[in-house]
Formats: structure tokens, sequence, C-alpha cells
């Protein structure tokens, strides 16, 4: 299932040497090898106190702080965080955070695929800080190694540090040599409340204002707290003092000062620096694929998963998301390939299979795409809501095969009748439109509108109401679009909102391009509106036909927004690109077919769905290819239905016969 994230290769574009140190991490590596597996995954979990006195129980979270945070960027190794694993407490259910680790930790390692376990023990007695580790190799219940270490009592710096180092010799100082500051920044970790949480990572500032992690965490909480100038104040104090602390240490406070920021190029630059200086923290590569995806930088990502992969070559997820990174970038036989592996590491799940159908469907290889839906469809007929009859129909329509789609999506709709599904007849008439049928598509969905109108789908009749105010302005029916729109304002609620304001702002009179933007400013005023504000701006400007203003405004979007926010975005850039004569930069973004989605038709599906065959056929009609622009147009025709439509692309297609 495409999860995140359109077409063409962006060149890598990082400023400065950074980006030639990522640059050469990444390509050193030949990203279709197998993945290496020689990086071990080691959890350190919390010690547990033997001695006496319970005023020395911090130590336990101490000890595996320093020595994870120590082997941090030492060769061969992944030290996982207590953060990682207790991530998985929502799954696995919650561990107190203060229990040793041997009884409450070692489940979360082993979901967080740990090659080695590392289990802790320390007392303090007769002023010395005894501490011993025995690591395991959880496969074989066997211990490999057992280390121990003495140092003055309350130095738990120290002894962590030297129990570090027997693991490996390029273990790297932690951060802070202060013990207060330490002490404050685990109580801090393992608090229950926000407020004890602030209190204790102020202390821990306090006692060494050059210790980094507390800085971090108190930023990250004031942000959870939606209080941002607060994060940003606390950053700034950390990244003053950025100097005084190790390159790894600055750029996780430059990542998160990037991510507050949303400063896309510092956030790659931070990033690029803490591969090189950690090369084997899968989490960071993921984090660098997943930025590189979402700029469309698809070979760059690919590379970047395979890091990943060299360290957690079991990590499903990130299979999944290579195989879309590898077809985006146009290596189709690398992403099946990547997407056969995840299939093999989860052979009773359909994701590896609708995968492979969606990679198939980029490609252009319709009826593969269908096979694997089907393949998919059957493996689990619930998955995601029995979505993959609906892309397997999809991907018979894009074929031209109107009755063979339509026995594909009757299957469809015979499922989701099975399952009570309250929204069939919005299917239906969705499945009208998108196959064709447009008068009969707007019939069925009014009529379904009037009847949920006055019950529990209330905002599912909103909703189809901004849906008929869009067919309706696509039809060149404004009068009628008007109507509609106003009622769509009238039921709106919470989840149907949005789309009623923006068809009510497409339904206003014809109106300049700047008119246009004032009128958006004005319906669309806060910060938080800017993504919908920006959106609907463009389906104005391009029913009024303003393309080289909507040309401007897509390059925007397409450049910032994620692949995944808007499929249709990339065709609606051609089209622009096609109507201001700039073909040449028209024809790469059209090469890949939209993914269908799950869900259905989107509401603005009519703005790039089937126009992509009819701009398709104008690019090969300036390439010299008549007979492929004739195939072309011909598609359109079929899937556009005799009802004309407000840019008339019929008439000029039917013209070029």
């Amino acid at each position: 299932m495409y999860c995140r994230f359109p077409v063409g290769r962006t060149p890598w574009s990082a400023a400065g040497p950074l980006a030639g140190l990522l640059s050469f991490l990444l390509l050193s590596d030949c990203a279709r090898q197998p993945a290496a597996t020689g990086v071990e995954r080691i959890a350190i979990l919390r010690f547990e106190n033997l001695g006496g006195g319970v005023s020395e129980d911090w130590m336990g979270r101490a000890f595996s702080e320093v020595i994870t945070a120590e082997l941090a960027g030492a060769p061969g190794v992944y030290a996982i965080p207590s953060s990682r694993m207790h991530g998985l407490d929502r799954v696995l259910g919650p561990r107190p955070v203060s229990a040793p680790g041997v009884s409450a930790e070692r489940t979360l390692a082993i979901a967080s695929s740990a090659t080695r376990v590392g289990y802790g023990e320390y007392s303090v007695r007769g002023g010395w800080l005894a501490s011993r580790l025995a690591i395991e190799n959880p496969q074989t219940g066997k211990m490999t190694k057992v280390v121990s270490a003495t140092a003055a009592a309350g130095d738990v710096i120290a002894a962590a540090s030297q129990l570090a180092r027997q693991i490996s010799s390029r273990a790297a100082p932690y951060p802070t040599h202060s013990v207060p500051a330490l002490k404050a920044y685990v109580v801090a970790e393992e608090s229950a409340t926000p407020a004890v949480t602030a209190q204790h990572l102020i202390q821990a500032i306090a006692a060494d204002p050059d210790f980094g992690p507390p800085y971090r965490l108190l930023a990250q909480l004031k942000a959870q707290q939606q209080d941002r100038a607060a994060a940003e104040s606390v950053l700034g104090q950390a990244l003053a003092r950025a100097r005084a602390m190790p390159p790894a240490e600055r750029a996780r406070l430059e990542l998160e000062a990037a991510d507050l920021g949303g400063d896309f190029a510092a956030r790659k630059n931070a990033l690029a620096a803490l591969v090189g200086l950690e090369p084997n923290d899968p989490t960071v590569w993921r984090s660098l694929a997943d930025s590189c995806m979402n700029r469309r930088e698809y070979q760059q990502a690919e590379q970047a998963f395979h890091k990943l992969l060299q360290v957690e070559p079991e990590d499903v997820d990130a299979l999944n998301q290579l195989g879309y990174a590898a077809a985006f970038e146009g290596s189709f036989d690398a992403a099946l390939s990547a997407l056969r592996r995840y299939q093999a590491l989860r052979p009773a799940e359909a994701n590896p299979l609708d995968s492979q159908g969606d990679v198939n469907l980029l490609a252009g290889r319709l009826r593969q795409a269908e096979s694997f839906y089907l393949q998919a469809a059957r493996k689990e007929p619930n998955f995601e809501g029995g979505g993959d009859l609906w892309k397997a129909a999809m991907a018979r329509l894009m074929s031209g095969d109107v009755t063979g789609a339509d026995a594909l999506a009757q299957r469809y709709m015979e499922a989701r009748e099975a399952a009570k599904d309250p929204v069939v007849e919005y299917r239906k008439a969705e499945w009208s439109w998108v196959s064709g049928r447009r008068k009969a598509a707007w019939k069925r969905l009014e009529t379904f509108a009037r009847g949920a109108e006055n019950g529990p789908l209330r905002d599912v009749a909103s909703r189809a109401c901004a849906q008929l105010a869009v067919w309706s302005l696509v039809l060149g029916d404004r009068a009628g679009a008007q109507q509609v729109a106003q009622k769509a304002n009238l039921l709106a609620g919470p989840a149907s909102a949005g789309a009623a304001m923006v068809a009510r702002f497409l339904t206003e009179a014809p109106a300049s391009s700047s008119e246009w933007s004032v009128r958006a400013e004005r319906l669309f005023p806060n910060a938080s509106e800017d993504s919908i504000k920006e959106f609907a701006l463009v389906y104005a400007l391009l029913l009024g036909k303003e393309f080289q203003p909507a040309s401007l405004l897509l390059k925007k979007l397409y450049d910032s927004t994620s692949p995944a926010a808007d499929q249709g975005l990339p065709v609606m850039l051609a089209w622009t690109c096609l109507e201001t004569g700039r073909a040449k930069d028209a024809a790469p973004l059209l090469l890949l077919n939209p993914i269908p989605s799950i869900s259905g038709v989107s509401l603005f599906a009519p703005f790039y769905f089937p126009r992509i065959y009819y701009l398709r056929g104008l690019v090969a009609e300036k390439e010299g290819k008549p007979g492929e622009a004739r195939a072309h147009y011909q598609l359109f025709r079929q899937l556009s239905g005799p009802d004309p439509l407000v840019w008339g692309e019929e008439q000029r297609a039917s013209r070029s016969q």
C-alpha cells in the first residue's frame, strides 16, 4: 500500500560540505546490492540495583543511557535507545520505566530487532560503585560477553564508560562529566508528569549548560504542549553553546530546530551530519529517506533505505517504501525485487501484493497490476475496506476495458453491501463518474445526498454536495454548482467543513487571478489553512483558465508537498506547462499512472483524471507520434463520456482523430 509519499529525478541539491559527505556515504554503496548484515543491534537494558539503598536506583537508567550514547557512533554497532524500545509500549503493553530491564525490557528489546541484549547490575558499597554487564544472544540464549567495572561511589559515568569501552574500543565519551546533570536528566526521563519532567530538565541544564540532551527533551516537551515560542527559546539557548558540545549532539539540536521551524534545507544538512557521525543508526537513515521521498528525491531515498536495511534487514516497512522509491525513480524491477523480499517475510499479509500492484500500475503494466490487486483481495478480503477490488477495477478501466472494469467494480460494491457499508450508493455514483457516465453519476449522488441529509450521514451528505458542486463546475454549470455548494455548507460538520468551504469558494463569480488570490486570503485567513487555501486557489485558477499563475502555484506545491498528499499534482502541473508552451517540462510529469485511492475517487479527481490521457495525447502529438496521440485521445474520450467539460478537451481530442 502506498503509505507516505511523481515522477522524475530531482538532482541532489543539499548545500555545503555536508551534502558532499552525504553523497559519498550514499553512493559508496551500490544501491542494488543485497543488504549486509554485519551490524550488531544491541539493547542495553536498565541496570538492576543490587545494593541496599533506593537512593541509587536512578543509576539503573543512567548506566543504560551512558553506554547506549557512547556506542552510538561505534563501527559495527547500533545501540538501540530505550526511548525507541519503550515506543513499543502502546503495542506490547506498558512497562514500568523504572523497573530493572531484565524483567521489564527484554521483550521490548527483542521486538526492536536486537541481536544482542545487555543485562546489567550494580551496587554501592564501601565507597565504591561496582558494576557488571552480561551480553546475551537472544536467539540462542547464551551469554557472549561479560564485562565489569569499578569506580568511586556515585561516579556512574566513569563506571558506564569503562563498560562501553569493553564492548567497543571506539566508544565515544558521554556528552557530560557532571553526575548531577546526568542524574537530573535520567530522573526527568522516568518522571510521570510533564511538570516534574520539566523541573528536572531545567536542573540538568543548570548543572551543565553544555549538556545537550536535556535541552532537546525540554524543547520536545514544550512543543508537545503547543508552546512553540518556549521550544524555540530552549533550542536557541542550546545552539548558542553548541560549539562546546560533541558534533553529533550539535547535529541533533540543529535537526530539532529545523523540524520545529519547518526548514527543510537545515533538516537535510543535520541528517547528513548525523549519518556521517552515526552511520549505523537506522532511525536517522529512515528520517533521511522519508525527507527525500517527501521532496521527490527518489534515488537518494532509495539509497538511504538500503542503508537502513543493512542495519535492520527485516524491516518490512523500509522494504515497502524502498519499493515505492525505486518505482518513482523509474527502477521498476528493483522495486518489485524489494517488494518480493517483503512478501517473503510476510507471506500471510495482503499489503506486499497490494504494493506490487501499485508498482505495476505506475509502470503501465495494467493487467499485472490488476492481478496483484485481486491476489491481495483474495488474501485478505477486508484489507483496507476491500479497497483492492476497487483498485483492480480502476486498473482495468485505465486499459480502456470499461465492461470488464464494470464487472470488477460490481464485485467491489457487492462486498461493500455485504459489509453493511452505509455509503455504497455514494461509491456507485463515483464509479459512474470516473467511468464516463457523468449525468447518471450526478443524479445518483444527488439522490444519495437528499436521502442522507437528515440522518446520521449528514456529514457525508455535505461532502456529497461539495462533490456535486465540483462536478457541476467541470460540466460548465456554475449556477447549479452554487446551489449545491450552499447546501454543502448548510449541512457541513467537522468532517466535511473543509470540502464545503472549498466548494463555496470555487462557485464564486469568475474573476481575475489577483481577485481570486484576494478571495482566498479572505476565506482562509489562518496560517493553519495555508495548504487548503493554496489548493483551492489552484482549482479556481484552472477553472478560470488562468494557467500561468496556476503553474507558478502548482510548481510551489509540487516542490513542497508530499506526493502522498495529492496524486493529481504532477498531472495538473503538466497541464499548465502544456497550456503555457512548455511541452518538454510536461512530458516527464505524465510518465507514471496515478495510484487509485483505496477510499474511492478524490473530490477533485476531475482536475486530473481522465485528463492525464488527453495531456499525454498532446505531448505525443508535439513529439511527432500521431498513432500514440490517437490512442491517448481515444481513451480520454472513452472515460470522459458524452457530456461536455468546461475546458472543451473532448472537442479538441475529436478534431485530432
